[in-house]
């Protein structure tokens, strides 16, 4: 454990490049590290919601009381 701590930066880095460190305490295992699993960024695919999202006809239109705030 004490050797864990005192190497935490050079361990977190050997996980990162795909190493499984078990860390131990008094010669038992107590503890795994390993690196979390990349996230993949979203791609955006248009028309994926297509036909399950309605729109009312008046959607874009301000009330009147809400507009005689902006003029």
């Amino acid at each position: 454990m004490h050797e864990a701590k005192s190497q935490l930066s050079r361990l977190v880095d050997l996980a990162e490049g795909g190493e499984e460190i078990i860390i131990q305490r008094s010669g038992r295992p107590v503890a795994r590290l390993v690196a979390l699993p990349r996230r993949r960024p979203v791609a955006h695919a248009f028309g994926v919601l297509r036909g399950q999202v309605e729109l009312a006809d008046d959607f874009d239109e301000l009330p009147a009381e809400f507009v005689e705030h902006f003029s």
